[in-house]
């Protein structure tokens, strides 16, 4: 590849000097000897032009350099300082016009190429660096112009020598061994393509496409300025830095406004960046072109606008943003312009932040710019034009009737333009570092330290790639700041973050107000050291999103067909939470957790259990209390009139054992209130199994006694013989132990146990006892339930015996209560969610103890205690009327 490019170069080369030879025939000599021209003196594809002595003058078409100078060796420059090229018609049938430059000129690219020639004087008058060596310059004026750059690069390639040399020992004086140049990335890309393929570096103070780091296309091209690579990650850090999230972006329709805007859009999606719109335009375009841009930025809704653009494109959007009030926007700029003083004259601007290269100091540049004697300006057109519109007058036989004439009042110093403005060397430090890194490598070319001294060979001629060769390792350090390239020819990247600021005198000033480092660590790069001042000249942040940040509680749901920073905040959904804003996702609470009512924090679950602290355990335990005390204030009464009729003729031993029972019973309802424990589990169900069938028991041997002591009265039975207290203790015994075996198993085979119940309720825990066995349980209860029916039947057949005072009837009505309370337990109990099973319990409980002792004790108490007179035997044996 290179091989074909260099051929190339030469026969392009070749065919230039034929042209011009023949379009030279009908000229003088003298003529010959003043046309400017340039020559081809190369090694080309290994071919040496010593052999044939090869040598041509073009006429015609070399162009003038703005400034010159000889020297040994010599570095070419090329500076935008025009804006404009003037538009050449060609006709194809007489020789084109000269290419020449229109529109203003730019004063800071004045400056620049005023500091490369200040470099090259301090540099000739160094004794240490190229002691004995004289560098000179071609510094050239490119108009912005990709044509009259790519010219000018064919014309530094080709030497400068103005004669043929036809003699073996040829001079290779003033043979171009590097170019300073561009200061736009578009025209740079076009000089390096051509220079590139004869070996010739190429070192740039202002070409930023990231696009140039590549060395398979621009093998010999460097900067001293940082990569866009890295100015749009910072520039896409910066946004994300403020909460910026909706954002509208602007670039020049240029490789460096296209490469560069690519880059920070790749960067801002990464860090979640969203983008309202992204426009192009270029200074050439049609106005149409550039007010279109300007409304759509007037009707966007995002606040923040990053404008990747050079500052010729940014001058012209401003300058149509201004004809029409706009709504204020926050700028974020790019080096090319938000440092440019020209810029500054756009106050609703003002707030704009970006990031520049670092300020610096060039000690004698400000004394050097301001050296311009009238004899310095009147000798160089392109100084007599930068006066002439500097003080707005002409100089010399130039002026017309109607102009001023300078007269040699004009004072440089006193001029107020980016040209005499040195308080903010960045950019011309840059093309003073360039000037340097090749001094630099021309030196380690042909100078060797020996004994303290440098000795530079100035016979020997060296060619532009041993200086190539030597400029991807200089490493030196000019003024305090340091000088090295990468292998992609690149700098290290630092940069200033920089703020327009309102000034005390009315007018916007560019503030210093933090550094970026893209050396630090992930998290470090930035550092901010002074208040910002935002759009409208405001001291806080403005926001800039298509959707509010969703607080902690809600989840981002993005907007159907739109970015994803457009979404709406939906809330969690029950039982999950999001402690992050902008949560993407809500995630669930441990099991044992809830969330808070905002669902931004997950809290234990309260746990929840039947307690004495509660106003429902506060009553059941009263009335379980209380049954106990009705109990034994019964027995207490049977006992005080225990050989009274009415209490012996109801088998008084049953009797005390029934009431103690029915106090076992009451009492056992306490052990369901109060936290579960492994030995309050497996206590209440027990106890209440057999406590119940206890007192059934008793009851089931009462109805027995008085069925068996009616048959006795018939003639000839001895039934009673057979159901004495042995048999009635034995009965209750039997029918108890038959209990405690059933319970016995239940412990032993899968005990009740506490547990934590975390599916009736989302939001709580029942504390409760699980039943371990349910077979166990519901045996313990079908026990129970069939002495109790057998009982109720017992009852029932008892209770039209003909006695006055027939203790079944009473029997007949607790059973009907206590069927009826446990048979309406049993769907209550499963349907009862948390710690009301337990009072369903409690309750059934309590209701069928107190109907036991109301029904079969409460009328007895009130013979005892307010009937005394029914109290008798004979009352007892009557026959009952009814």
């Amino acid at each position: 590849m290179e091989i074909s490019a260099l051929f190339i170069g030469l026969i392009l080369s070749l065919g230039l000097c034929e042209l011009n030879s023949a379009l030279a025939l009908n000229k003088s000599d003298n003529d010959l000897k003043q046309g400017a021209g340039f020559t081809e003196d190369r090694t080309v594809a290994g071919f040496s032009t010593e052999a044939s002595s090869v040598k041509c003058k073009l006429q015609g078409t070399a162009l003038q350099p703005a400034f010159s100078m000889d020297g040994d060796y010599v570095i070419g420059g090329v500076f935008s300082i025009h804006n404009y090229m003037h538009t050449v018609k060609h006709n194809y049938t007489t020789m084109p016009e000269p290419l020449k430059c229109a529109g203003s000129i730019d004063s800071r690219e004045v400056r620049f190429s005023r500091a490369m020639i200040f470099a090259i004087e301090e540099i000739n008058n160094s004794t240490k660096l190229l002691p004995g060596i004289k560098l000179g310059y071609q510094i050239h004026d490119s108009c912005a112009s990709v044509s009259l750059a790519v010219h000018v690069a064919f014309q530094l390639s080709n030497g400068l020598d103005p004669v043929f040399y036809t003699g073996d020992n040829c001079s290779q004086s003033g043979m171009v061994m590097a170019i300073v140049a561009e200061s736009g990335s578009t025209p740079s890309i076009s000089i390096s393509r051509i220079i590139g393929s004869f070996n010739i570096p190429q070192v740039s103070h202002f070409a930023t496409c990231a696009c140039l780091s590549d060395k398979q296309q621009f093998p010999t091209f460097f900067r001293t300025i940082p990569s866009d690579q890295f100015q749009a990650d910072a520039l896409a850090k910066l946004v994300k830095h403020f909460g910026w999230t909706w954002i509208g972006a602007v670039h020049s329709d240029s490789d460096y406004g296209n490469n560069g805007m690519a880059s920070f859009l790749n960067a801002a999606q990464k860090l979640g960046i969203c983008i309202e719109y992204s426009v192009s335009f270029y200074r050439t375009h049609p106005r149409n072109r550039i007010q279109r841009v300007a409304d759509v930025i007037r009707r966007s809704t995002a606040m923040v606008v990053v404008a990747f653009t050079a500052s010729g494109d940014m001058g012209i959007l401003l300058e149509e943003l201004s004809q029409e009030p706009s709504p204020p926007r926050q700028w974020i700029g790019s080096e090319a312009w938000v440092t440019d003083p020209n810029m500054l004259r756009f106050s609703f601007c003002t707030g704009a932040i970006g990031f520049g290269i670092q300020r610096s100091v060039i000690p004698g540049l400000r004394e050097f710019l301001l050296d311009l004697p009238p004899s310095k300006v009147a000798a160089s057109p392109l100084l007599t034009e930068f006066w002439e519109d500097a003080f707005n007058c002409r100089l010399g036989k130039s002026a017309a009737t109607d102009e001023s004439v300078c007269d040699g009042s004009e004072d440089i110093r006193t001029l107020q333009s980016p040209y005499t403005d040195t308080s903010q060397l960045r950019i011309t430090n840059m093309v003073y570092k360039a000037v340097y890194a090749i001094a630099h490598a021309i030196h380690n070319a042909v100078c060797q330290d020996a004994n303290s001294t440098t000795q530079c060979d100035k016979i020997n001629r060296i060619e532009s790639k041993q200086v190539l060769t030597q400029l991807k390792k200089v490493n030196f350090s000019q003024n305090g700041y340091d000088v090295s390239f990468d292998a992609n020819g690149d700098p290290v990247a630092t940069y200033e973050l920089v703020n327009w600021q309102k000034s005390e005198s009315g007018g916007v000033d560019l503030v210093t107000v933090g550094y970026y480092d893209e050396s630090l660590p992930v998290g470090q790069e930035f550092r901010i050291n002074k208040n910002l001042t935002w759009m409208e000249g405001g001291t806080q942040v403005p926001v800039s999103v298509c959707s509010n940040s969703c607080p902690p509680g809600t989840r981002k749901v993005l907007q159907k067909g739109k970015p994803i920073c457009c979404y709406d905040c939906i809330p969690c959904p029950e039982g999950e939470i999001s402690n992050t804003t902008d949560s993407p996702d809500c995630f669930p609470c441990p099991k044992e957790f809830w969330p808070n009512a905002e669902r931004d924090t997950c809290f234990p679950k309260p746990v929840e259990f039947l307690s004495f602290d509660e106003v429902l355990g506060i009553i059941l335990a009263a009335f379980s209390v209380g049954g106990a005390c009705l109990a034994i204030i019964t027995a207490a009464v049977f006992f005080r009139h225990r050989t009274s009729p009415i209490v012996r003729a109801n088998n008084s031993e049953l009797s005390f054992l029934l009431l103690f029972s029915l106090t076992l019973c009451f009492l056992c309802s306490l052990t369901f209130i109060g936290a579960p424990s492994e030995w309050s589990c497996m206590l209440r169900h027990t106890a209440f199994g057999i406590t119940f069938v206890l007192c059934i028991s008793c009851v089931l041997g009462k109805t027995i006694v008085v069925l068996m002591a009616f048959k006795a009265t018939l003639p000839g039975s001895n039934v009673m013989k057979w159901f004495g207290p042995p048999q009635q203790r034995m009965t209750v015994v039997s029918f108890t132990f038959i209990q405690v075996l059933i319970c016995t198993i239940w412990l032993v085979v899968s005990p009740p146990f506490p547990m934590k119940n975390l599916t009736v309720y989302k939001e709580r825990i029942i504390l409760e006892c699980a039943l371990g066995s349910a077979i166990g349980f519901w045996a313990v209860l079908g026990y129970i339930g069939l002495l109790a029916a057998f009982c109720l039947v017992l009852a029932v057949l008892a209770r039209k015996l003909p006695d006055n005072f027939n203790e079944a009837k009473l029997i007949t009505f607790s059973m009907l209560i206590f069927c009826a309370v446990w048979i309406t337990f049993i769907p209550a109990y499963v349907s009862s969610p948390g710690k009301f099973t337990v009072a369903v319990e409690i309750f059934a409980i309590l209701a069928s103890s107190f109907g036991l002792i109301l029904c079969i004790f409460a009328p007895k108490c009130f013979i005892i205690l307010f009937k005394p007179e029914k109290n008798t035997k004979k009352h007892l044996m009557n026959k009952n009327e009814s």
